[in-house]
């Protein structure tokens, strides 16, 4: 069989070879090349995907590799019966159109892959064509998309196609499939373009004609031509390594109506440049200002109608320090959506810290096209994603065939520079109304607070209560606050919030962000309800103090912060949980043991009521957590870390829940009889009182009591008649001492009012405790568990001697005191002051 194209004859023998090798029966193929038809042939070994096996091309030797050139006749053969698995074919044809005539027209592949062997087969045509005439590639058979340098082709069918700069400089301008946009290649002074094909295919024709043009002064223009909505990723020559230095590479699009398309700059670099600026060129259809001309940092045009012209120039390198330009970007074109021309104005004229970004979400939908969803500035500059900066106004579009793919996230910095200023000042942490009326679905919404260091810290109190995220009781909300530590190199996360609980604040040592991050579409209606309110209050040391109510329907869960990595070491936190009239608060732990142990240091919890006084100290290294207790007043949980050793971290979930207080009829009936007592004492009291006034009146001069030893309190021949001791009697005690008889000449002023006495005596804390937590102990100290009340003596103090001393009244010079000597139960934090 012949062919008649180029004269090449492949005859089939069918001869069956026989060595001493035993050689399998293999086919026999002769190939004559004619002179002149500027045809060369290869057989050489291909990339091995078995195991090694000999395999050998059997022609008058036993051969590797066979080369047959114009002009010469060779029969051959294989070894094997696989030689595809082990050899390829590559058939080049150069053509010189610079000296002869180019064979313009459709291309043929010469011989026909039909009577070649089965092997995998590279056709390459090598043009050269002169400085002054370009070369046009028509693709008829399929319209080609170009590939990664990593891709490739489905059906092993690859195009590579190359260009000359010079006549010894190729430059490689892309590797394509089939099934793309790109219809035509021009190129300057010639081009190589290899066709490679497998061996199972059963492809006999190029897909490809060659026509002759006038110069087009550059290096290539690549035409991508669009039918439908659809996407194309195209990239500059010699991607991913540098574009040719001071060259110039257009791209042509063609565009049907009504479609719009879009350009997005996925990957690039740029080179350094000493002469000129590498920029890309737009020629847009209606545009007055043809060609507008970007950087390749730019946001580029987006919404297009029509045909453009996008081109890359690149520049007059340095020698020394070339460094590379090289561009990947990708055109989308798509249906405008109905709301594609309606344009929302972004205020943010008026804010000074505050960014806004709109970004495409997370999506898990896979298709073959997936439409693009662009956000434009101002109508034309289009990106998937856009950023909106503080002190302007910004008029954006969209050009997306679901808004439901976009979302918003923002930032905004609020901060104290000088505690002087902002001390007891707020902020409302409120959404912008310019970002409610957009279109998108809020995501993230951050507030940055930030506070001088060991000056002020900051107190977060909600519109509406609280309530703590948990696995016992998640938030089924459309959106929760995020409180974390805003502190650099700090890793703690405070825990999720939502509205709908008990905690009434949340305070917090040293900066936080506090995230809004919304979770339903729905959450445009449910806005009003987020409203969360910040004020920068006087330093404490806790790391956060929750404020919380309890609930009388429902279970108050509350855990200790970073729930999942342990609290950070040293760190203490409280809970000042608060219990209603005529309720008894049940406060239950959700395991018995913390299991934390200790590097350095103690970790301790505390648990305090800030009535009844009674304080219990837990060690959580060694000691069981409390069983279920319950408390008939407001009352405080503090938990204080150690620095725990790796492994298993601190963390406590804790829940409090209310019942009705019930009182027993016993006590009813004690309180009615202690009563009367009480009553008939005090009528008893205040007859007394008055016997005792009227005595006074009938006395000249002030009643003075003077304490004389030597009296015998007991009468004559009466013994044992005072059994009582001293110190179980109040025989000791003045029934009325009158100071202001006795020393009032002491305790007059210059205007004759006179003086309230400072009595130092200990009076036990009566009352709330107030807004600080309890004070833990030192981290090393080794005390078990310690439990204190008003009822017993505190711990070392002294016993109680059989004469009990008096105590006297000093006047302070020229100081009157306030009367109150109350002593805290706890160590309350100081306070800086603002001033200082």
């Amino acid at each position: 069989m012949a062919s008649l194209n180029c004269g090449v004859t492949v005859a089939l023998l069918g001869v069956l070879l026989l060595g001493a090798a035993r050689l399998p029966r293999g086919v026999a193929y002769e190939i004559d090349l004619p002179r002149g038809s500027g045809i060369t042939v290869l057989l050489k070994p291909g990339t091995q995907t078995l195991p090694v096996k000999l395999c050998y091309i059997i022609s008058k030797r036993w051969e590797t590799t066979l080369s047959i050139k114009a002009g010469e006749k060779k029969v051959f053969s294989f070894s094997c019966q696989d030689p595809h698995n082990y050899f390829v074919i590559e058939i080049q044809k150069n053509i010189d159109c610079v000296s002869g005539q180019c064979p313009f027209g459709e291309v043929h592949l010469q011989p026909s892959t039909s009577v070649l062997p089965t092997l995998n087969r590279t056709f390459i045509w090598d043009i050269k064509a002169s400085k002054n005439v370009s070369l046009e590639l028509q693709f008829s058979l399929s319209r080609l998309r170009q590939i990664g340098p990593a891709e490739s082709c489905p059906d092993g069918v690859t195009h590579r196609i190359s260009g000359r700069v010079d006549a010894s400089t190729m430059v490689k301008i892309g590797t394509f499939c089939g099934n793309g946009t790109v219809s035509r290649i021009k190129m300057q002074e010639g081009v190589n373009l290899a066709l490679d094909l497998p061996w199972f295919h059963n492809r006999n024709v190029s897909g490809f004609s060659i026509a002759n043009r006038l110069s087009i002064k550059r290096l290539c223009i690549i035409e991508s031509v669009f039918e439908g909505e659809g996407s194309a990723t195209l990239m500059s020559a010699n991607y991913p390594d540098g574009f040719p230095e001071d060259e110039l590479m257009t791209w042509q699009f063609t565009i049907p109506a009504p479609l719009r398309a879009s350009v997005s700059f996925l990957q690039f670099s740029v080179s350094n440049c000493v002469k000129k600026e590498e920029r890309v060129e737009y020629y847009i259809p209606g545009s007055t200002t043809n060609p507008e001309v970007f950087k390749l940092e730019d946001q580029q045009p987006g919404n297009m109608a029509g045909n453009f012209n996008l081109s890359l120039q690149g520049c007059d390198q340095d020698a020394q320090n070339p460094g590379i330009l090289r561009l990947q970007f990708q055109v989308s074109v798509q249906h405008p959506q109905n709301g594609s021309n309606k344009t929302y104005v972004v205020d943010l004229s008026k804010e000074r810290t505050m960014s806004l970004s709109i970004e495409p979400r997370p999506s898990k939908l896979k298709r073959e096209f997936v439409p693009g969803c662009f956000v434009c500035l101002n109508s034309r500059t289009c990106s998937t994603n856009l950023t909106l900066t503080a002190g302007s106004k910004h008029s954006i579009s969209f050009l997306c065939d679901d808004l439901t793919r976009l979302w918003i996230n923002a930032e905004k910095t609020i901060s104290c520079l000088d505690h002087r200023y902002c001390h007891r000042t707020r902020h409302s942490l409120q959404l912008p109304q310019s970002i409610l009326q957009l279109p998108l679905q809020l995501h993230d919404f951050t507030w940055k607070l930030l506070v001088p260091k060991d000056r002020l810290s900051l107190a977060l109190v909600p519109a509406q209560k609280l309530q703590q995220h948990t696995h016992e009781r998640a938030c089924n909300t459309s959106f929760s606050y995020l409180v974390a530590s805003a502190v650099p190199g700090q890793d703690l996360y405070f825990g999720s919030f939502c509205s709908g609980g008990s905690i009434e604040q949340i305070q917090v040592k040293e900066n936080i962000s506090v995230t809004l991050r919304t979770f339903a579409p729905n959450f445009q209606q449910e806005s009003s309800k987020q409203d969360l309110t910040v004020s920068f209050i006087p330093h404490f040391k806790e790391e956060s103090v929750f404020t919380v109510t309890s609930d009388t329907k429902n279970k108050v869960y509350l855990r200790t912060p970073n729930w999942d990595r342990g609290l950070p070491s040293l760190a203490s936190v409280s809970w000042n949980i608060s219990v209603p009239r005529n309720q008894v608060a049940c406060l239950t732990f959700l395991k018995e043991r913390t299991g934390v142990v200790c590097q350095t240091g103690r970790a301790f919890m505390i648990i305090q009521e800030q009535r009844a006084h009674a304080e219990e100290i837990f060690s959580l290294e060694e000691e069981v957590l409390p069983k279920p207790s319950f408390h008939y007043h407001s009352f405080w949980v503090n938990i204080s870390n150690c620095s725990p050793m790796s492994g298993k971290q601190l963390d406590l979930l804790f829940w409090v829940s209310l019942s009705p207080r019930t009182t027993d009829l016993t006590v009813i009936v004690l309180a009615v009889v202690g009563g009367g007592a009480l009553l008939l004492f005090a009528l008893g009291f205040i007859i007394c009182f008055v016997k005792k006034n009227k005595k006074k009146k009938i006395t000249k001069g002030p009643a003075v009591g003077i304490y004389n030893g030597n009296v015998n309190t007991q009468m004559p021949m009466q013994p044992k008649k005072f059994q009582k001791r001293r110190k179980d009697n109040d025989s000791h005690v003045y029934a009325v001492i009158d100071d202001t008889m006795v020393y009032g000449h002491l305790l007059q002023d210059a205007s004759g009012s006179f003086l309230q006495a400072e009595v130092d005596t200990y009076r036990p804390f009566q009352g709330p405790m107030g807004d600080f937590p309890p004070s833990p102990p030192p981290t090393n100290s080794r005390a078990p568990t310690v439990k204190l009340a008003t009822d017993e003596p505190p711990p070392g103090s002294p016993p109680e001697s059989d004469s009990e001393p008096y105590t006297f009244s000093h006047p302070k010079d020229g100081k009157v005191s306030n009367g109150s000597t109350d002593t805290p139960l706890l160590d309350a934090h100081e306070p800086t002051e603002p001033g200082e």
